[in-house]
């Protein structure tokens, strides 16, 4: 059966006649896992036509790496023919307060909690390897460790094992850990005995889908992923649609709103593990801070996050965009000086955020003594200024 770990639960000591099973319980909470599970390989069998249609609708935007490793990604056997089990680990990071409660302030910028320190990736793929390593001797059985950049469809996976059911909001959803668990697995070619599914326990509840700022849910456990604040934020290269501005306010990497709406996190437990607690820096910072941030300081700001992956130039667009939904006049210079960044991206933001926090007066002004150059940034000016006549 599934297990889930406590401190308390689990030796961390082999005991005489130990089985597999239970060695597998005991390294898993000795890596500092809160859940773990076993499956099938073809324990999955609706996903390959779900993910098809979910790519031939376009919904994954601009995330061309779904479609190119579509094949892969259906079914994990295709990604290694040998595997017989699938150990999925999961690892807990709740957040210690409601993360929608800084939306309010708008002075300050909103991080996903998942990226508030340590980038989880290196965190769990380390310890899967220390994991697999042991269960490879004691077995003598190959293994392959996967954390969420290789092609594998760990969500239903989870589901499969029964740590927890995917959502409405697509999101695994665990009756003790909420929403909040990173994911991680270890294929071997031994045979093991597999846990039993977790059942949907979503009801009639729509929290998750009412909470989106950007309405990304066309229906119940569909995503959008073009709507997505998350997306718009992190995975989006370009400019974000100016439709979807206002309504990302101060959210400057990712989004919580969906996960946070999830009445099952009444149960979630604050993260245990050190490197997953938000960093003081990162839990409510100042834009006007950020919007200072150059190539050197942004990257040392966010040495060993997953924010540090998008870049600054990306990272500085989302700032602007939340010092132009701020109403703050004082970040009027910061923004000014970006004006002349060597980023078109982040000038054109610069551009939206100083016509929201300018008089109109000040604005045309401003706009007449550009020597902007760049088409898309000039497309931010006139998108800005509709009635200059030139902007040139």
């Amino acid at each position: 059966m599934r297990t889930s770990i406590s401190s308390a639960e689990k030796p961390t000591r082999p005991a005489r006649g130990e089985t597999l099973r239970q060695m597998i319980d005991r390294e898993a909470m000795r890596a500092g896992f809160n859940a773990v599970a076993i499956t099938r390989p073809d324990s999955i069998p609706l996903v390959p036509e779900r993910l098809r249609q979910f790519v031939a609708e376009g919904l994954h935007g601009s995330m061309e790496w779904m479609e190119e490793t579509l094949e892969r990604r259906a079914d994990p056997r295709t990604l290694w023919p040998d595997v017989r089990s699938i150990i999925v680990l999961a690892m807990n990071y709740g957040p210690d307060h409601d993360p929608r409660d800084l939306l309010a302030r708008r002075d300050r910028g909103a991080v996903s909690v998942y990226a508030r320190n340590r980038d989880y990736h290196d965190i769990i793929k380390g310890r899967l390897k220390e994991m697999a390593g042991r269960i490879a001797s004691r077995t003598g059985e190959d293994v392959k460790v996967f954390v969420d950049t290789a092609p594998v469809m760990e969500k239903p996976l989870a589901e499969a094992a029964g740590i927890g059911w995917q959502g409405k909001h697509t999101n695994l959803v665990s009756r003790e850990f909420g929403s909040w668990l990173f994911l991680g697995s270890i294929f071997t070619t031994a045979e093991i005995e597999p846990d039993v599914a977790e059942v949907d326990h979503c009801g009639s509840c729509r929290a998750c889908l009412n909470a989106c700022p950007t309405d990304a849910f066309p229906a119940p456990y569909r995503l959008d992923a073009r709507r997505c604040i998350s997306y718009l934020t992190i995975e989006n290269k370009g400019p974000i649609p100016l439709e979807f501005r206002e309504t990302i306010g101060n959210r400057i990497y990712g989004c919580d709103d969906c996960l946070a709406a999830c009445p099952w996190n009444k149960f979630a437990r604050t993260a245990s593990e050190a490197k997953l607690v938000a960093r003081e820096d990162l839990r409510e910072p100042h834009l006007a801070d950020l919007l200072a941030l150059d190539h050197t300081t942004f990257r040392a700001l966010f040495s060993g996050s997953p924010v540090k992956r998008i870049g600054r130039d990306r990272f500085l667009r989302n700032v602007l965009i939340a010092a132009g939904n701020s109403d703050d006049a004082a970040l009027v210079p910061r923004c000014r000086a970006l004006l002349d960044d060597a980023s078109p991206l982040v000038r054109g933001a610069a551009v939206w955020a100083l016509s929201r926090l300018m008089p109109r007066p000040d604005m045309r002004e401003l706009a007449t003594r550009t020597h902007e150059t760049d088409a898309s940034v000039l497309a931010e000016w006139q998108a800005a200024m509709p009635d200059q006549t030139a902007i040139a």
